[in-house]
């Protein structure tokens, strides 16, 4: 049965907004995780254009299942990773321009710095996960430097216009998540998931976990963030 991480980003961006105390990310979380969350996900960007340090320093202390800091593998944020401890680290591209993660990490182009960015992170006791597009390439370089896991990115099959397109999609992400579990990857994914489409998602037996942020903090701001968690839990648990 897969788990539900709740990513409270944009939390933080209503906050940011007004650069104001509240809506409070931290306090977001421990909703989630009342509600039923099995993780916690945060992205702890360059910009800092919502998740601010004091919010990962706070939930390090807090969360109470798995803390999850999406991160460019950039120095700094291996320093930060490093010093703070999250369970697990997801390491995503990232450009300044864009309004939130657009695809998933070139692993081949960059294969060289990805391997030494999991080397570091593993020697300080941290699992490393790296969110990907669902090719087979890169699944198997990043089985070749050592990463833990893989979030296979959904967003082509959450964009797509036509039923034709999404059962496409849909099983390009079934392929992907078949070879990774195959050669030894724990399977993640996310990036555009709602409360339709995870129907379909869950069917992909080797997921294990189903990051999801935009669709529940839309609900909440509407339902609360209890409820709309339980809601997606229910679902994601089938």
């Amino acid at each position: 049965m897969a788990r539900l991480a709740v990513n409270v980003d944009h939390v933080a961006t209503v906050r940011q907004a007004r650069l104001a105390m509240e809506p409070d990310p931290v306090m977001a979380a421990a909703l989630a995780e009342l509600a039923g969350a099995q993780g916690i996900v945060v992205h702890l960007r360059e910009d800092r254009r919502h998740i601010q340090d004091r919010d990962v320093e706070i939930l390090r202390q807090t969360v109470k299942t798995r803390l999850n800091l999406e991160m460019a593998a950039t120095e700094e944020m291996l320093k930060t990773a490093l010093r703070i401890k999250p369970d697990v680290v997801t390491l995503v591209p990232e450009k300044r321009q864009e309004l939130t993660t657009e695809g998933g990490l070139d692993v081949v182009l960059y294969e060289e710095a990805l391997a030494e960015a999991i080397s570091r992170l593993h020697q300080g006791g941290i699992s490393v996960s790296l969110f990907i597009n669902p090719d087979p390439k890169h699944i198997k370089t990043a089985a070749k430097i050592d990463a833990d896991c893989v979030e296979i990115h959904t967003g082509s099959f959450a964009e797509a216009k036509t039923y034709a397109n999404r059962q496409q999609e849909f099983e390009r992400l079934q392929d992907a998540a078949k070879l990774a579990a195959k050669i030894g990857l724990v399977v993640h994914a996310g990036h555009g998931v709602d409360y339709r489409n995870i129907l379909w998602l869950r069917l992909i037996k080797e997921i294990e976990e189903f990051s999801i942020g935009h669709a529940i903090v839309a609900r909440a701001v509407l339902v609360g963030m209890e409820r709309a968690v339980r809601e997606m839990v229910a679902l994601v648990q089938g």
